[in-house]
Order: C-alpha cells, then structure tokens, then sequence
C-alpha cells in the first residue's frame, strides 16, 4: 500500500504500532476468517468433485493437466464467493476510516457502490488465483507423489493417519510457497484496485512497475500464505483421514497417475 513507509515486515509492524496501536495489526480479520473460509471449503471441495469428474473424463491425459483443470474449475467458483468478503477486507485495512469490519463494512459498501463494489476486483482476483491455485494443487500432488514414492517408500493407505498428515503438511507448505511467487503480480494489481490507487488494471502495472510488480511484498506473503496453506490442507486432509475418505482420493490419484492399474480390480480371479 505505501511501500516508502513500509519497508519490510519489521518495520511495518513497528510503525503500525506506533502510531495505530495493536488493533491495527488485527483489522480485516473478521473478512479474512469467513471469506477464505468460504474459499476453501468450495476450493478443496469442488476441486476433489471436479478431479474426479476429469479423471473419468481425461483417462489417457497427464496428471498435471488434471490437477489444473480441476483447481482451476473449483477456483472459479470459489472466488465468487470469496470477491464480496476480500473487497471489505482490503478497504478496511487501507481506509481506516471506512469502517470496523465486515459487519458494518458490507452494508456500507454495499450502499456506496453497489453489487459492482462486491465484484469489481473479481477479474483481477481471478488473475492472481487461478494461477495460484493450479501451481498449488499441482505442487502438492506431485510433492505428496514424490514423498511416498522417493522419501517414505509406502503407499499412502499403508502410512500411519500421522505419517499422512505429516506428508499433508510438508507437500501444503511448498505448494503455498511456489504457488505465492506465481501470483504476486495479480495480488498487488488487486491491492492497488481496492485501495483506487488505480482505476484499470494497466493503469495498476504502469503505477507499481515491472519490477516491483514481482517483488513487491513478495517475502511477505512467502511468509504468511505458506503456513496459511498448511494449514488448510491440514485441516482438509484431517477431516478426510478421521473419516475414512481417504479411500476415494487413493482410487482418483490411481486413476491418474497409473490408468491401467485398476483394470487388475476387473479380472475373474480378482471379482
């Protein structure tokens, strides 16, 4: 937002502070809380539902066309129920004035601009997570592959619920990682539409800058989206674990990765 008065992590937080006291660290989290909770059970849902409906579908395609598919179809979804949520959270964080949260926030966007207040960085949010989301599902499910297959040496269903989880978490990490560097471009487009430092989206890239434009904030999203992402897949995969779904993600990711691998199940000897 002002990248002259803050220059880094340590900084801003110091400054904010200063001169804000510790409330502002925390404003916006009521948007934040609710919006990405809405993202994320229609992201990871939809895209278990969708993986599926494309693995049935592209039964000869490669896995990571899948894997993008499927992120990308759950994604789309997912934003339209998240763009309503993130519009109060960036104004509430960049106009301080504006209001308190999100329970004074939508009725006050709502009759300053409308439906199109809810919706405006809809395309620019689409823009930085899309990209971000199908390098992160894909990061995972090769990242998760790569640990069973290289690092743990067992199929998944044979492992532990803690061996699982463990692999959860570090495939959740690098996949939030590699999925942040993608999208920090559109992630500071939006930033700068929501707080009308801007008015289009060519306009936003010519006042941020080429350069800025992929390394602005760019640490401190690594920081905070990573363990975010953790979590998330944490908690998904814990929910899928503790009751027993862990057998339809084995029966996709094999149809995926060894397509003739379930035709064994389709022999005599084996009915």
């Amino acid at each position: 937002v002002n990248p002259i008065k803050y220059t880094g992590i340590s900084s801003g937080l110091c400054t904010l502070w200063k001169e804000e006291g510790p409330y502002a660290l925390w404003r916006g989290w009521s948007s934040k809380l609710f919006g990405y909770g809405v993202q994320g059970g229609c992201k990871f849902g939809l895209y278990e539902y969708f993986k599926k409906i494309y693995a049935d579908l592209l039964v000869d395609q490669n896995r990571s066309i899948i894997f993008s598919l499927s992120s990308a179809s759950a994604q789309v979804f997912a934003d339209v129920a998240l763009c309503p949520f993130e519009a109060v959270k960036v104004r509430v964080q960049t106009q301080p004035n504006f209001a308190k949260g999100l329970l004074d926030g939508l009725p006050k966007l709502y009759a300053t601009e409308g439906l199109h207040g809810f919706y405006k960085g809809l395309c620019p949010l689409w823009g930085r997570n899309l990209p971000f989301s199908m390098v992160m599902f894909s990061t995972f499910e090769h990242s998760v592959d790569l640990i069973y297959r290289n690092i743990i040496q067992k199929r998944k269903e044979d492992c532990s619920r803690a061996q699982q989880l463990g692999v959860t978490c570090l495939g959740g990490y690098a996949a939030g990682a590699v999925g942040t560097i993608i999208s920090n471009p559109a992630d500071n487009i939006v930033s700068f539409l929501y707080n009308k430092k801007a008015e289009t989206v060519l306009q936003a890239v010519k006042n941020i800058g080429l350069v800025n434009l992929f390394t602005r904030s760019l640490p401190v999203r690594i920081t905070l989206v990573g363990p975010v992402v953790t979590l998330q897949w944490f908690f998904y995969d814990t929910i899928k674990v503790l009751n027993g779904f862990g057998g339809l993600y084995v029966l996709v990711t094999t149809r995926i990765t060894e397509p003739n691998a379930l035709n064994i199940a389709k022999t005599p000897e084996h009915k």
